[in-house]
């Protein structure tokens, strides 16, 4: 589910390269305004809400640093 989300926002960008877990998300071609709107995306997704503590560049850095805080996040309900 992260890695669609994070497909659809590069594909507004017009990036269509493959991205890996790990991979660094920004230099992959998202920017600030991008990183934004992929937090609230997982939100709204994963129907969550993201504590502002963890609203950093490395949550958010890779599909895998995302997939790891929700997994977290889900754990504490």
């Amino acid at each position: 589910r992260v890695v669609g989300i994070v497909r659809e926002i590069l594909e507004r960008r017009s990036v269509s390269r493959q991205i890996l877990p790990d991979d660094d998300l920004r230099e992959a071609g998202l920017n600030s305004l991008d990183m934004v709107n992929l937090m609230l995306a997982v939100e709204a997704e994963f129907d969550l809400k993201i504590p502002d503590a963890d609203m950093t560049l490395r949550n958010f850095r890779s599909i895998s640093a995302i997939e790891v805080l929700v997994a977290s996040l889900r754990s504490r309900h």
